[in-house]
């Protein structure tokens, strides 16, 4: 007995996108870090880096043995060795974040600009996913799907650095590493479904869905 077929246009970001696993990765580290950290006391530092460390390489080879690609799990790895760097060398447990608060704020930028151009990184990500290159972009529809889906991703970002710059200015090092942890993979879950909700509310009914741009006729001389 055959399925369903299942309609495309119902096909989610979600779908699409997956990351979980990545998302969740992300996450280990930052909470490991928190752990160790309260329980170090006077080598607080020091536990927490080791505890990010040493769970994060297990975690990359349980990543590497289940099949993933070395590449993507040794660019998390490295992430988490930098991160360990400048904490250890500043002295400063916050400092563990630094790259992370970076890199949300580049990314808010990114996305802002990219909605302004006309660019939406949201379509620009799917688009490459789905091997579409620049079709998207002449439907109309989708591309206003796609820019106001986008701004949900900028919110992602500007909440985290609203909650984490001040816990780090504050020094306030195991808040900030468990503040890390619950706005990483539960956010971007909900990032994930917020926008997608956004998009389908922006296409019009009986639209085929993000595989299918709805591309303009062409003109007749």
């Amino acid at each position: 007995m055959t399925g369903t077929p299942r309609d495309p246009a119902a096909e989610s970001l979600a779908d699409l996108l997956g990351g979980r696993r990545a998302a969740i990765d992300a996450t280990v580290g930052p909470l490991a870090f928190g752990i160790g950290y309260s329980l170090g006391d006077a080598h607080a530092l020091e536990w927490g880096v080791g505890a990010a460390a040493v769970v994060s390489v297990l975690l990359a080879i349980w990543r590497i043995s289940a099949g993933d690609k070395p590449r993507a799990v040794l660019i998390g790895l490295l992430g988490i060795g930098f991160a360990a760097l400048i904490a250890l060398r500043t002295g400063h447990g916050e400092a563990f974040f630094l790259i992370r608060i970076a890199t949300n704020a580049a990314s808010a930028l990114a996305w802002a600009v990219s909605i302004v151009i006309r660019w939406p990184l949201l379509g620009v990500v799917v688009g490459l996913i789905l091997l579409q290159g620049g079709r998207w972009r002449h439907d109309p529809d989708l591309l206003r799907a796609y820019s106001r889906g986008s701004w949900v991703w900028v919110g992602q970002y500007l909440l985290r650095l609203a909650v984490w710059l001040p816990l780090a200015w504050a020094g306030m090092t195991r808040t900030l590493a468990f503040a890390t942890a619950a706005l990483t993979w539960p956010l971007i879950a909900a990032c994930l479904a917020a926008s997608w909700w956004v998009m389908r509310r922006s296409l019009p009914a009986g639209h085929p869905g993000l595989r299918h741009p709805v591309l303009p006729e062409p003109a007749h001389s």
